[in-house]
């Protein structure tokens, strides 16, 4: 079988219907003079996607005829280009490495993931269409880290969050966009994956709070939070760094002891009613609440103190997706070890762990899954790896690895898994 028939004949993990998801082959068409074909390398899983599965066709995202022409899952990846269309000859390469924006046509347009049977990252390759060309959703990056190409989509959501917040001065008509630089951050349910790309952002990037807040309620989270950064060296930083444990405490009470004059920012990542809350009762005079959860429930709300939107000017904001710029600036912050969005990441797998991982996700405790396409592994925690050593000597390399970065993944463990793992890999 030659090269271009292998890429004809593609894998992918494919939604049906609601709650319904499998991985099968997919025969790709000839791409047209302006699309591309991509080699899919890796791609991180997001809760969205869990949202598409559940709602199905009922999702505004998802068309009508999946049952017929099922969707291929994934919109969080990166690749390696395996043709490039005539007309766009001039723009791309084949070889190059991309990483796909997904946002294409907020706030209600398709994207990879949820609306293509040919476009999205859980498949062996897909077919980048020019719909998604002509609006500059295909970002070359050379950094060789392909984790970084797929992560720089939910790190683009979050520094999204971070730049729309805004601020004002009394009787000056303008928004000054972005958290305060130098100002009282506080970041609630920021124990899973988007938390902690949001912390590494918060003290990493540009904005340098003077304190950050870190609240959550899991004990194996806040532990991990501790451990990925230690307060001393964000006080190296210039930063204030408190992580808290709101599981048996007042929250308000406890976020005023730390602040007392309440916080600048409030980021809330979790669809709780008590967060929101909590996160407006803390708002200092002009402060700005970002809702960055997505909840299922449409008429999900919360009570909001409006006395202070009239008299000490709080904000509220919602995001969701990152700007092409947002997605840049993630993959040129962790190009240069700035930020390290790995941190986010607790488990991998190849393809076919996907069905399975998608529908436990809402009761999945890890951090961000990175799933390699090409890649034979069932669903495995970085912390396992030692442990599963015993059956398989490859397991032990990947432990050692991953010790040397403080057990985080990096691109030595995907550069040993893409080399290993494969069925290429395995043959040799």
């Amino acid at each position: 079988m030659s090269s271009t028939d292998r890429t004809r004949l593609a894998r992918a993990a494919r939604i049906h219907g609601s709650h319904k998801v499998g991985v099968s082959e997919v025969e790709l068409p000839d791409i047209g003079p302006d699309e591309l074909l991509l080699r899919v390398v890796s791609s991180s899983m997001c809760l969205s996607t869990y949202k598409a599965l559940s709602l199905g066709s009922e999702h505004k995202r998802v068309p009508d005829t999946i049952a017929t022409e099922p969707v291929i899952t994934g919109h969080e990846f990166a690749g390696v280009l395996e043709e490039v269309g005539a007309d766009l000859a001039d723009r791309f390469t084949v070889g190059a490495s991309v990483a796909i924006l997904p946002t294409m046509g907020l706030p209600s347009g398709f994207s990879p993931g949820y609306s293509y049977p040919h476009f999205g990252g859980d498949a062996t390759y897909c077919i980048i269409p020019a719909v998604a060309v002509e609006k500059g959703c295909v970002l070359p990056y050379d950094d060789g880290y392909y984790a970084n190409g797929s992560l720089a989509e939910p790190m683009s959501c979050i520094i999204g969050a971070f730049r729309s917040s805004y601020h004002t001065e009394p009787l000056v008509w303008e928004h000054r966009m972005g958290i305060r630089p130098g100002g009282r951050l506080a970041l609630l349910g920021s124990g899973g994956a988007m938390g902690i790309g949001a912390l590494d952002y918060a003290l990493h990037g540009p904005f340098s709070p003077s304190l950050v807040v870190a609240v959550d309620v899991d004990a194996e989270r806040l532990a991990r939070l501790r451990t990925l950064f230690p307060a001393d060296e964000a006080a190296r930083s210039g930063c204030r760094l408190e992580v808290v444990d709101a599981s048996d405490a007042d929250l308000v009470e406890t976020l005023r002891s730390i602040s007392p004059d309440g916080f600048d920012d409030v980021v809330v990542f979790a669809a709780l009613t008590e967060l929101v809350e909590a996160g407006d009762a803390v708002l200092a005079n002009d402060g700005c609440l970002n809702f960055f959860a997505g909840p299922t429930d449409r008429a999900f709300a919360a009570s909001l103190n409006l006395y202070n939107i009239h008299y000490e000017s709080t904000h509220l904001v919602g995001t969701s997706g990152g700007s092409r710029t947002d997605m840049e600036e993630s993959l040129a912050l962790s190009a240069t070890g700035m930020i390290n969005p790995s941190r986010m990441v607790t488990h991998v797998g190849g393809l076919d762990a996907v069905p399975d991982a998608l529908s436990d996700l809402p009761s999945f405790r890890g951090g961000k899954i990175l799933i390699y396409p090409h890649v034979d592994l069932d669903l495995t925690a970085i912390s396992d790896f030692e442990a599963r050593s015993a059956r398989d000597q490859r397991f032990a390399r990947l432990a050692e690895i991953c010790a040397a970065h403080d057990h985080i993944w990096s691109q030595d463990a995907e550069d040993y898994l893409l080399a290993t793992f494969t069925k290429e890999g395995q043959d040799q």
